[in-house]
């Protein structure tokens, strides 16, 4: 199922609940105010450059591998077309928070409405999630392919990899809009203040001004379900990489297999370090500013470094963007 349904199927469904909702005013107000990372006038034209810099080097970087892996026929295989699948969530994870902190310095207003804030959780938890499931994928995926090479072509047939895609976007989907829906049980207060530069779960209720137990209950259900288990999957199929290695005598053998989960390491580690930040700093401390710079980390900073771990530590993908730009072999 191509990106554009999926991600069709996701709006749709959550527009047709929201506009069901309209009638039933649960809340005291319209707009949220979000305070972003400074109130110093003189850093705001700072804050925005960086972050524009940063966004645009996510985009063009994400999609640069994209259409690499599209172009290039060596590169059409599973580890590939996860990867792939990767960078288009990295571009729609950025894209869903910092748009709106650059329009709202712009024009010099900290809104956002009540039916927006909604919509961007929603997405954030939804590409969040997404970017955690493909890791465990292609975690899988390396597994299959160092301890069970003669059967990987079998085993991760592109109907197989299709599908295991699909399941992915279609969990995150049905557990993103069951914290929408209990978002929707929520009241708050006039003027309600975010202390974030976007729409946070975590956030949204700690400012509620209605009991938010259930919603508590539920988060750190989904936290350990969608967190901890596909880092269980990634610790496990590492395990059993190693343990494949260890068989392996020669050492140029054992570089050559494990050189290939480099990069997927490397990005795995950005990944859950920075997500782990975010949720200690969320649930230990009382500091906005350890919460928004453990934030951005996650938000902005991960997403722009993927692409660069990926063309800088695989040869493959080198070859690919040398060939794309038609550059000479001494290049990258």
């Amino acid at each position: 199922m191509p990106f554009g349904c999926l991600l069709n199927v996701a709006f749709s469904s959550f527009r047709i609940y929201t506009s069901c909702m309209e009638a039933e005013n649960h809340t005291e107000v319209s707009q949220f105010l979000l305070l972003g990372l400074s109130d110093d006038p003189k850093l705001q034209p700072l804050l925005c450059g960086v972050f524009l810099c940063m966004y645009l080097f996510t985009v063009l970087g994400n999609l640069l591998i994209i259409v690499a892996i599209s172009s290039d026929s060596h590169l059409h295989t599973p580890m590939y077309f996860f990867l792939s699948n990767l960078s288009f969530v990295e571009i729609c994870f950025t894209s869903a928070t910092v748009p709106k902190m650059l329009v709202n310095v712009q024009v010099q207003s900290k809104n956002i409405s009540y039916i927006g804030c909604l919509i961007q959780v929603y997405f954030v938890m939804i590409f969040a999630g997404m970017d955690s499931f493909l890791l465990t994928v292609m975690a899988y995926d390396r597994y299959v392919a160092i301890c069970q090479p003669l059967y990987y072509m079998v085993i991760m047939n592109p109907r197989f990899c299709g599908i295991l895609v699909l399941i992915s976007w279609l969990i995150i989907f049905w557990v993103s809009l069951l914290h929408i829906l209990l978002m929707r049980r929520l009241t708050f207060c006039v003027g309600t203040k975010i202390p974030h530069f976007f729409c946070e779960l975590t956030q949204i209720l700690k400012v509620a001004c209605s009991d938010t137990h259930i919603n508590n209950i539920v988060l750190n259900v989904a936290t350990a379900l969608l967190g901890v288990i596909p880092l269980t999957g990634i610790l496990f199929s590492y395990s059993r990489i190693v343990a494949s290695l260890m068989r392996i005598s020669s050492a140029g053998g054992k570089y050559k297999a494990f050189s290939t989960c480099g990069s997927h390491l490397a990005v795995v580690s950005l990944f859950y370090v920075t997500g782990l930040g975010v949720h200690l700093s969320s649930a230990l401390t009382h500091s906005s500013l350890q919460n928004l710079i453990a934030s951005v980390m996650y938000t902005v900073v991960t997403p722009m470094l993927n692409p660069f771990i990926y063309s800088l530590r695989n040869k493959d993908m080198k070859g690919a963007l040398r060939r794309l730009f038609n550059l000479p072999a001494s290049c990258l």
